[in-house]
């Protein structure tokens, strides 16, 4: 037997006891990277699996690759709206919260691990950023639903801050291993390292859509690893003229997923299980490289550092930043304690083992003890911590999921399925009634196994699924009529123009979108008629209170198309 095949049967084992261990965090309440971490430490040498692993470089060059591939994949899931919802806080979070985090950190481990305050300073550097990976898991898959202002916040910090952390990490081990002189170095250190990181992103993620859109190639397959290959472009070239490769990637994946290319939902499918596979292999390789019996021996002040970086250090750096910028006290207490560390600390206290500082084991050991100690206390507290703080929102009424249509890929439509939900204010309504947008068309309804082809007087019950092509602009329209909890979300709403037949009833727009025209059953054909009393004509508008109804195309002296836009009132 060749050693590649060992290789190739112990990988896909430590995969699967991966893979099924995430069956039980649910069960457990642990998060995903606490059971993979243990599974790798029991595969190690001191566990059952008895494999010995101690190459840090190797484990470092690996975990680089894994972040970055979750750091894209996040960022493809990152809808522009909600950047610019945080930008301002979650920014502030990621460089001046990681600093304070750092700092408040780094004076208790020099106390409590009695090492010079340098090294100290630089175990709170190293635990300094909150983990990407283990938040993104928390949660999307935690079964909570919180504020879109929030979750945003919570979302992009943890993206951001690993730049800081390892900015800070490089910084303090220059200066006690190299003797860099603090100052200008450092400040020249950090403009590179987020200049460089922002314009590279921003550059390859718009390059990169207009090569997805502008290449034809031979297998649908391809796109997937295209997108992929254009993440790792810019981290690569970031990462080689000394800027964050982790902050460009991510920025990157941002472009990317909020623009519009071909095969977008099968990149994105593809992505999220990439992004699993490198958690898996990452947890589990790190798990390999501890001792667990070497934490034994810092387990106390391991503990203590934790303590302070939960109870102390975070609060301290969250509470000054976000009651700047709004946010209430329940919510600052929540962002307080969802600050889990992961990956990131892991990997970065490597450095000092691949630096040769004297005592760098220690600090990989108490890293990795607060790592556990974190994701552990903070990711399986998160849900209750939620509900305690009264910050959870009831789930939305209608998931819709958005299909693709693979065999025109370059067609400017999406299909999105709705499965109505009791509380769906579609339930109980005839389609003919619904005042669907212009260029949205049900093209099939499934119910109880039966498929059934819709028409105007069809009666739309719970649990039904729901195919509708539509065009992608007015998506915000169709999710209100099927789930009005998620529309009440979108503030845009009000201010974009919808749509309609001029034959429907303003009884039915009322129900659908909650746009109160006037009284009765009138068609919008006959408010615009009776209100306009000169000769109509496309493009004349008549004004009812905060509505405006616009002439959109006409047939004779028939209105058929009419355009509804919401004047809202300061």
């Amino acid at each position: 037997m060749f050693l590649v095949d060992q290789i190739i049967l112990l990988a896909a084992v430590l995969i699967l006891l991966g893979v099924i261990s995430s069956k039980l965090s649910a069960r457990l309440g642990l998060p995903v990277l606490v059971l993979f971490l243990l599974v790798g430490m029991l595969a190690g040498e001191d566990g059952p699996g008895g494999i010995f692993f101690d190459n840090a470089e190797a484990a470092h060059s690996l975990g680089t690759l894994a972040l970055a591939v979750i750091l894209f994949d996040g960022g493809l899931q990152t809808p522009f709206k909600a950047i610019k919802q945080v930008w301002k806080p979650a920014s502030a979070l990621a460089t001046f919260g990681v600093l304070i985090t750092g700092i408040v950190t780094g004076y208790a481990a020099a106390y409590i691990l009695k090492l010079p305050l340098l090294q100290g300073m630089l175990l709170g550097a190293i635990v300094g950023s909150t983990d990407a990976a283990a938040v993104f898991s928390l949660l999307r898959n935690a079964g909570i639903h919180l504020n879109s202002k929030l979750k945003a916040t919570l979302e992009i910090e943890s993206a951001s801050n690993d730049p800081m952390a390892i900015f800070l990490t490089i910084g303090l081990l220059e200066v006690l291993v190299n003797d860099m002189k603090p100052g200008t170095g450092l400040l020249v250190m950090f403009i590179s390292q987020m200049g460089l990181g922002a314009a590279v992103g921003l550059t390859v993620g718009w390059l990169s859509v207009k090569l997805i859109n502008g290449i034809h190639l031979v297998s649908a397959g391809l796109y997937p690893v295209l997108v992929a290959a254009c993440g790792m472009l810019s981290f690569g070239i970031t990462a080689n003229i000394g800027g964050s490769g982790f902050l460009a990637v991510f920025i990157t994946g941002v472009v990317v997923g909020n623009s519009r290319f071909v095969f977008q939902r099968s990149t994105f499918l593809f992505h999220d299980g990439l992004a699993w596979l490198s958690q898996i292999t990452m947890f589990v390789v790190l798990g390999l490289l501890i001792t667990p019996t070497s934490l034994l021996d810092v387990w106390f002040e391991g503990l203590l550092i934790a303590l302070v970086l939960i109870f102390v250090a975070r609060p301290l750096a969250v509470i000054p930043v976000l009651a700047i910028f709004g946010f209430n006290l329940r919510e600052i207490a929540l962002v307080s304690w969802v600050g889990l560390r992961g990956s990131v600390p892991i990997i970065l206290a490597i450095f000092p083992l691949i630096f040769g500082l004297p005592g760098a084991a220690l600090i990989f050991n108490v890293v990795f003890f607060v790592v556990l100690i974190s994701a552990t206390l903070q990711g399986s507290s998160l849900a209750w911590m939620a509900r305690k703080l009264k910050l959870t929102l009831a789930p939305p009424v209608t998931p819709a999921a958005t299909l693709e249509i693979t065999a025109l890929g370059e067609v400017d439509a999406d299909i999105v399925e709705y499965s109505l939900g009791h509380t769906s204010p579609a339930v109980g309504r005839r389609i003919s009634h619904l005042a669907l947008p212009e260029h949205a068309v049900i093209a099939m309804i499934s119910r109880d196994k039966k498929v059934i082809a819709p028409r105007g007087s069809t009666l739309l019950l719970a649990e039904d699924q729901i195919f509708i092509v539509l065009k992608p602009g007015i998506r915000p329209f169709v999710d209100y009529v099927f789930s009005g909890a998620l529309g009440n979300e979108n503030e845009e709403l009000p201010h974009r123009e919808l749509r309609v037949k001029g034959y429907t009833c303003i009884s039915d727009i009322e129900l659908s979108y909650g746009i109160k025209i006037g009284e009765g059953h009138d068609t919008l054909d006959h408010v615009i008629k009776s209100s306009h009393h000169s000769e109509l004509y496309i493009g004349a508008i008549v004004r009812l209170d905060n509505i405006c109804l616009y002439v959109r195309n006409m047939l004779d002296e028939r209105v058929t198309t009419v355009g509804i836009v919401m004047e809202v009132k300061e």
